[in-house]
């Protein structure tokens, strides 16, 4: 059994695109007929709560020196982190806003990444004190943006702060691959647009039946 966790970003209830994406990967990985258990986290419709300075402090006491309010604080982080732990595959459908992730998806990732949870921090590792608790998951990364060209030596090459900043994070999930499908051109329309959901379309598809048919690490001999 295939354990997926699915968390969506967009702030929409219609006329997502990422939802799209979602449900597409989904719908296509049912069409195999191999079990899968989904975890859904909406992030967009549900936005998980900023972290404070109370949480922080809460954060960094000891287990067994907590309050009862310090453990109510973090009882939506545990939740969070042990959706994550769960996962095989981790699904995140997100929209680029302003050139990065939405506050919820931020959110998110704040209550997630979190010290003696996710990750551990030891100064005797010199330089590179953190190290992943959790390892061996795969990133399936679904975007949409309004613009286009964000790749090396393209016409907004170097504004894409959403899918680094996700890549760069997920090591703290315990992802060891990533897969990424984008739709561009989301407000210009037209052909390139289409084009651009058609061939994203064209890789999702792909995608969950590779996955369901030979399983999450099938992918990692080529990420995306």
């Amino acid at each position: 059994m295939t354990n997926l966790l699915r968390v969506d970003a967009s702030a929409r209830r219609t006329r997502s695109l990422t939802r799209m994406m979602s449900d597409l990967f989904l719908a296509n990985w049912a069409k195999t007929g191999v079990d899968i258990d989904i975890i859904s986290r909406d992030v967009g419709l549900h936005p998980p709560v900023a972290i404070s300075e109370d949480w922080i402090a809460a954060a960094f006491t000891p287990i067994e020196q907590r309050s009862t309010g310090q453990k109510s604080l973090l009882a939506d982080s545990d939740m969070f982190i042990n959706e994550v732990e769960q996962a095989d595959i981790i699904l995140i459908a997100t929209p680029m806003y302003n050139y990065g992730m939405p506050a919820a998806l931020k959110a998110w990732v704040d209550q997630v990444v979190r010290i003696g949870k996710t990750f551990t921090f030891d100064l005797e590792r010199g330089d590179r004190p953190l190290e992943p608790i959790f390892s061996g998951k795969t990133l399936i990364l679904l975007t949409a943006s309004g613009e286009f060209g964000f790749g090396t030596g393209e016409l907004n090459d170097g504004s894409d702060h959403l899918t680094p900043h996700l890549r760069t994070v997920s090591k703290y999930l315990g992802v060891n691959a990533t897969h990424h499908v984008g739709i561009e051109y989301q407000e210009f329309g037209g052909h390139r647009f289409e084009a651009s959901k058609a061939e994203a379309k064209r890789q999702i598809e792909d995608l969950a039946i590779e996955l369901a048919e030979h399983g999450p690490n099938a992918g990692r001999r080529g990420q995306a």
